[in-house]
């Protein structure tokens, strides 16, 4: 059974959050102020409404006054009730931009930081847990800034208030029980916030994996109906949920212990007080006004007492809720690139990879010394078997990685030395995996260019070979693809992707299988295209088809991370290598990976 992580406390998250909040509403210190004079206003009105109400009840007390309604005090308290409330809510009106633009400027900030972050973490992370901890960790500086801050001050302000009218027209034993209470009630609190903190990580930690869970098996329901393993998800998902309910079950016990713990102490600070005034009024030492009036105060500070008590919790779960969020602002991405960086000066679209090594973790190597150069305006082919590193090479071209060693240069240039987005650019990439978003067929080739005219995008289409697959939709090219492009085929969605590079019209083109998803007819149709889109442009070309790159300027064979073969077609044939002996396995149908 899962238990408690005592270790995972963390008591500098809390000075680091409010100093992240800080450099935010700094920039709104005008309506803070004129927020936090609201706050002082409509606790003066608060504290002036018992003094008020005193004074009326011992007005109509006295026999000489009874029989006068006191109009003017009867308003004045009538005033009070109101100016505390409309001070409240102006004080909520001018702090209500603080806060949305602070929780906005947060999430702004989370979702810049995830697009920064590298290859390596978004293969890593699970998307189902990610979200619920953003999401709880928004919220969490929310309540913050709001119901933290306009209730901890005011609730400070107001108990303040009162020890002051207390102290100065009441015996001191009222300033001291109330003053016992207090401290008993805020040890109290503190103690047992502290103890429910483990509790409430336990739940987050479990609620996140829930949500995991949740999304992993939804993303490949196909899989799950083709092996029939419905019950299996649901045993696997009633589990982790059966661990959370316990976890939420013990913070539910924590819970009743402190709000028990809490409303006791401050029954007995109430009936001491109480006691004591009617002590008071029994030996006429105390008018029936006075009564009234420090029942009004006991009431007025123990409501906002165990207010303080529920943000004093409730901020413990907010700072635990931003933890996750504090994580995630603290990756760091896999490339780090410093600030001023020159854009990329293309002059020919010559590359060049020298002496290049890699791996993405410590001790699985995956690319041993490639050098190769591909020159201006021709097409060179990589091939070989799973795992070969053929892929990499692509994204090592992209700057997802760095390289380990050596250097990729373009034009001379070494890409660790130019601005990353002037050098993505410049390149266009027909990717294996076409990743789509949930919008239209037009948004997903305009994607490659946002500026483009609806008619440079038709053309692109057309290019591609797509143009008559979308216009027998019934909506056209405001079609939508669903999420992921479920909604049309891996060929269709490979199309869209050519159409997106032929719209970018780039100088370096990436294809990385680019035809894999296609039948054989599809493939011939678009490779003329291929052909005709690298013409004069600096090509990489992954190949999985070796007949797609027969024509290529050069073909490079890799074998575990080296380059083992390298040369034309014909000329590798004629080696009769492992070049020629790929070639043999897929002329006869067999799978590139017994070569």
């Amino acid at each position: 059974m899962d238990q408690p992580n005592k270790s995972i406390d963390h008591p500098e998250q809390g000075p680091n959050i409010m100093r992240s909040l800080w450099n935010v509403i700094a920039l709104y210190r005008g309506r803070v102020i004129f927020a936090l004079v609201f706050l002082i206003m409509a606790k003066v009105a608060t504290v002036g409404v018992p003094l008020m109400l005193k004074r009326i009840v011992d007005h109509l007390s006295r026999p000489e006054t009874i029989h006068t309604l006191p109009i003017l005090m009867l308003s004045g308290y009538a005033i009070l009730r109101f100016s505390s409330t409309l001070f409240t809510e102006l004080r909520d009106l001018f702090f209500s931009r603080v806060t949305q633009h602070t929780v906005a400027e947060f999430a702004q900030k989370t979702f810049n930081h995830l697009h920064e972050l590298g290859a390596s973490f978004h293969a890593r992370r699970q998307l189902g847990g990610l979200l619920p901890n953003i999401d709880r960790g928004t919220a969490g500086i929310s309540f913050l800034l709001g119901v933290g801050l306009f209730t901890l001050v005011p609730t400070l302000i107001e108990i303040g208030m009162v020890l002051v009218i207390m102290l100065a027209n009441y015996s001191v034993w009222f300033t001291a029980i109330i003053a016992v209470t207090f401290l008993l009630y805020t040890g109290f609190t503190l103690s047992f916030t502290q103890r429910r903190a483990i509790f409430q990580r336990r739940v987050n930690r479990l609620d996140t994996t829930a949500k995991n869970r949740l999304a992993d098996s939804l993303m490949n329901a196909d899989a799950v109906k083709y092996f029939t393993n419905e019950s299996l998800e649901a045993r696997r998902f009633e589990r982790i949920m059966g661990r959370w309910a316990d976890a939420a079950v013990s913070n539910q016990k924590a819970l009743f212990i402190l709000h028990v713990g809490q409303s006791g102490i401050i029954a007995i600070g109430v009936a001491s007080v109480m006691l004591l005034a009617g002590q008071g009024v029994a030996t006429q030492q105390m008018t029936v006004g006075d009564l009234v009036l420090i029942n009004a105060y006991v009431i007025q500070i123990c409501l906002p007492l165990n207010a303080l008590g529920f943000v004093y919790r409730e901020v413990r779960d907010a700072l635990i809720n931003a933890e996750k969020l504090l994580e995630l602002l603290r990756e760091k991405p896999d490339v780090v690139e410093p600030p001023g960086l020159p854009d990329l000066q293309l002059r020919k679209a010559e590359i060049t990879f020298e002496h290049v090594a890699f791996q993405y973790d410590p001790g699985r190597p995956i690319l041993h010394d490639v050098s190769f150069t591909i020159p201006a305006g021709t097409t060179i082919a990589v091939v070989g078997g799973s795992g070969s590193g053929k892929s990499t090479l692509a994204r090592l071209l992209l700057r997802f990685y760095d390289v380990g060693a050596g250097s990729i240069r373009i034009d001379g240039q070494d890409i660790r030395n130019v601005n990353t987005a002037s050098l993505r650019h410049m390149i266009g990439v027909v990717p294996q995996d076409t990743i789509l978003f949930n919008d239209t067929i037009a948004y997903n080739i305009a994607y490659g260019r946002p500026t483009a005219a609806r008619s440079e995008v038709i053309a692109a289409a057309k290019a591609a070979q797509i143009h008559d697959f979308i216009s027998a939709q019934p909506q056209g090219y405001d079609t939508p693809v669903g999420e992921r492009g479920v909604k049309i085929s891996g060929g269709e969605k490979q199309r869209i992707a050519l159409a997106r590079a032929i719209l970018k019209n780039p100088p370096i083109l990436i294809f990385d299988e680019a035809t894999s998803a296609l039948d054989l007819e599809s493939e011939r149709a678009i490779q003329a295209e291929l052909d005709r889109l690298a013409r004069n442009r600096t090509t990489l070309v992954i190949a999985h088809r070796l007949s797609t790159i027969v024509g290529a300027d050069q073909i490079i064979v890799m074998d575990h991370g080296h380059i083992v073969e390298r040369g034309t077609h014909a000329s590798l044939l004629q080696q009769n290598g492992a070049y020629a002996r790929l070639w043999y396995l897929q002329e006869h149908g067999l799978p590139l990976e017994k070569a």
